[in-house]
């Protein structure tokens, strides 16, 4: 009999935006366009567009793990990528669930920070995102904004966005990523701290000049959980998944849809 084929499979749970550029739709479409099988367990439904979120309806719950068990209890995971969880109750269920079926690597995009600057979850949702979820996860991807909430600072330099990894890592993280495309001195340099090697790896970016950014951190994390269930190294992946988001944002900087700011060319590699 000849041997089936397998998939590798990624798992995103994260909220769904209608406009296609962000959360879900993004995850889905990076994951297939970077070789791998998406499934998703969704946490809000959200109306949304390129010029922002019109509004959110949370999940009940009890029904996000219901989708959580339905997957892993058949399908199987490789990598999950976790997005936004707005509260505490919301974070503890996907831990539970997580660890009852103990799944493979975890990157976590821990949103918390709107590009506005406000905050996108409670105050209780980021320490149970501290004693739950962090000690779990095998990457950590927090931009500037959302690793100075966690690490309760600002953090305005090249040497800040270094130390911060490092510190953030102290949350029990296995590996951190703190993303400097916030910085304002003209690179967007990222900081990967693998915590097991005590081993930092400056990783240089440049600058793309286009409005179409919307969702580059769901991307890029799940871009990396991507190469991860193809079994590439936290290092491997990181490098593979910044390549592939600097292809997809120069693509579709050329490209014009919606009156705000529009998605990055997912597949770009493909037309």
């Amino acid at each position: 009999m000849e041997q089936m084929k397998t998939y590798h499979r990624v798992l995103t749970i994260a909220g769904s935006d209608s406009g296609g550029g962000a959360g879900i739709q993004a995850d889905l479409k990076t994951i297939a366009a970077n070789g791998c099988y998406g499934m998703s367990v969704i946490t809000a439904l959200t109306a949304q567009n390129t010029q922002g979120v019109a509004g959110i309806h949370a999940v009940p719950v009890e029904f996000v793990a219901a989708q959580l068990e339905a997957v892993l209890a058949d399908i199987g995971v490789d990598a999950i990528k976790i997005g936004m969880l707005f509260s505490s109750d919301l974070i503890y269920t996907v831990a539970e669930c997580l660890k009852k079926f103990e799944p493979r690597p975890i990157v976590l995009d821990p949103v918390m920070v709107a590009q506005s600057g406000d905050k996108l979850v409670q105050d209780e949702a980021i320490a149970a995102l501290k004693r739950h979820l962090i000690p779990m996860a095998q990457l950590m991807t927090p931009n500037l904004p959302e690793a100075a909430v966690l690490l309760g600072r600002e953090i305005s330099s090249a040497e800040g966005i270094t130390q911060a990894a490092v510190h953030l890592a102290d949350l029990g993280c296995a590996n951190v990523l703190v993303k400097g495309g916030h910085l304002e001195n003209g690179n967007s340099n990222d900081s990967l701290y693998l915590a097991a090697e005590r081993r930092t790896v400056i990783l240089p970016g440049e600058r793309i000049a286009t409005r179409n950014n919307h969702g580059t951190g769901c991307t890029l994390s799940s871009a990396i959980a991507s190469f991860i269930a193809r079994g590439e190294s936290i290092e491997q992946a990181v490098r593979a998944a910044k390549e592939y988001i600097t292809g997809a944002l120069k693509a579709g900087a050329s490209y014009a849809i919606g009156h705000g700011h529009g998605p990055v060319h997912h597949f770009f590699r493909f037309f």
